[in-house]
């Protein structure tokens, strides 16, 4: 039998004409061969497409006629500048391309953000603590000087007596380039920023910002007398000299007078941290301080301050190419008070100091010459032979008894002090 296709396209058999393929059966063989042709088609572009495609050509065109001007057409096997790259359309027109562009961009944008925002916090760290920022740099201050231990965090403020003396810590003898090595006072804040006040609040007949000013004014004092680089070189502590109310006459008296003719009745370093420069200089800008200063209702209204630090100063002989370090530990403890000018003789913005008492581990005994006097491990000193027990110097649980120094008179009181190194011993470290 002959099967042949009807007008339609349709087979049929040969006897009735009837479609020889099923209806359904037809329609999708019709239907998915109408979807390969058109699948297949070649499409004609747009006439926009052509005039992009034109115009890229003929930049192409161009870019290459200027390169073999420059030379490169005659080289052999030359090929196209890497820095001539072909021509393409501006970066909205090409849709994907303008997507992944613009996505690089934005990464770009964020990281440079990002990098911009670290570098503002690093300012602002560096503001607010240059010392901690550059001790976390390699080489930085404050890497392995000495100053704090290699294994102990730096020990909060002081707020009350200690229960006891410092635990042991390793031995290890000071050096030029870690002068604190071996003591306690490697856990000490550094200079003026260990004295840290108490918050203020009004007190019998003074406000808040008369305590705060006798807090400060107490504060300036041990900074004056034990801290200033003036007053350690020996020289005249006027800074602290500016701070005494010159109307306090046994105070200021006294202090005229040991600086003036010291001897073991008028010593200046009662009141003032002073050595010999021809004798023992500072290791360094660095020294150690701990302590703490509270307040309290005072007589007749007024204020008075209780202040008790030690200070660690770390020495060397002054001659040149000297390395031998030593140790001297000077524990201060000092009342001032802040009186009514209405009961009393005062001049306002000085100190009024009630007593003040000092001990110093190593130094020198016997001597009264207005400077402590650093003792060394290799030589002895000339002056009086420890005669009295064992001190712990760094043992800020022991107490040091002051008077109480009013006379409760008409007046600013006698201020009472006193000289430990008259009870001559000897120190269990330095």
């Amino acid at each position: 039998m002959t099967i042949e296709p009807p007008a339609s396209g349709r087979p049929t058999d040969g006897d009735g004409g009837r479609p020889s393929v099923p209806d359904d059966v037809w329609e999708r063989f019709v239907h998915d061969h109408e979807e390969a042709i058109r699948a297949s088609a070649p499409v004609e572009p747009s006439a926009r497409a052509r005039m992009v495609t034109a115009r890229l050509r003929a930049q192409d065109e161009q870019a290459a006629s200027a390169a073999r001007r420059k030379g490169l057409g005659r080289l052999p096997g030359a090929r196209r500048r890497k820095d001539v790259p072909p021509a393409q359309p501006p970066g909205w027109r090409t849709g994907p391309a303008w997507q992944e562009m613009n996505g690089k961009a934005d990464r770009k944008r964020r990281v440079r953000g990002g990098i911009g925002v670290l570098a503002a916090v690093a300012v602002v760290l560096f503001a607010l603590n240059p010392g901690a920022v550059l001790s976390r740099l390699p080489g930085g201050p404050g890497k392995d000087d000495g100053t704090r231990p290699r294994d102990a965090a730096p020990l909060a403020a002081e707020t009350a007596r200690p229960t006891g003396a410092p635990g042991d810590v390793p031995e290890e003898a000071p050096t030029l380039a870690r002068p604190f090595a071996g003591s306690p006072a490697q856990s000490y804040a550094d200079g003026a920023a260990g004295i840290v006040l108490p918050e203020p609040r009004a007190v019998g007949a003074m406000s808040k910002d008369q305590v705060a000013a006798a807090l400060q004014r107490t504060k300036d004092f041990l900074v004056a007398s034990g801290l200033d680089p003036a007053t350690l070189r020996g020289e005249r502590p006027a800074a602290a000299l500016a701070l005494l109310d010159p109307r306090q006459e046994d105070v200021s008296g006294f202090a005229t007078a040991s600086l003036a003719r010291p001897d073991r009745e008028h010593d200046p370093v009662l009141l003032f941290t002073r050595f010999d420069p021809k004798e023992a200089v500072l290791v360094g800008p660095t020294v150690k301080t701990r302590g703490r200063i509270t307040f309290k209702e005072g007589k007749d209204g007024g204020v008075t301050v209780h202040a008790d630090y030690t200070f660690v100063y770390a020495l060397r002989k002054p001659a040149r190419g000297s390395k031998e370090v030593t140790r001297t530990i000077v524990r201060r403890v000092l009342d001032t008070e802040l009186l009514d000018p209405e009961r009393y003789q005062v001049t306002p913005d000085r100190l009024t100091l009630s007593s003040f008492d000092m001990e110093a581990g190593n130094s020198a005994c016997g001597r009264y010459d207005g400077y402590l006097h650093p003792v060394f491990p290799s030589t002895r000193t000339d002056g009086q032979e420890p005669s009295g027990p064992a001190v712990d110097p760094y043992d800020r649980s022991r107490e040091l008894d002051t008077g109480d120094g009013a006379d409760g008179g008409k007046g600013s009181g006698k201020a009472s002090g006193k000289d430990r190194r008259a009870e001559c011993g000897t120190v269990s470290r330095s």
